[in-house]
């Protein structure tokens, strides 16, 4: 593995293409939330309050889908 930050302020990370796809895409999607939540000043306990209203709002319109 190489890791290299260029000029332009990014990181480059080489690894091998032997690596399991599924493994990277996990490591790939926790980088995506670090970047996105890099700037957030939310905390924890708001954002899992949050995450209850969405998935009480979807369970509410979806129910049905699931259990007869």
């Amino acid at each position: 593995m190489i890791i290299e930050r260029t000029r332009e302020n990014n990181i480059v990370i080489k690894i091998s293409s032997s690596v399991d796809s599924f493994g990277l895409q996990r490591v790939i999607d926790y980088v995506k939330y670090l970047e996105a939540t890099s700037k957030s000043k939310a905390k924890q306990s708001e954002v899992d309050k949050l995450a209850d209203e969405v998935h009480a709002s979807w369970w509410a319109k979806n129910r049905e889908r699931f259990i007869k």
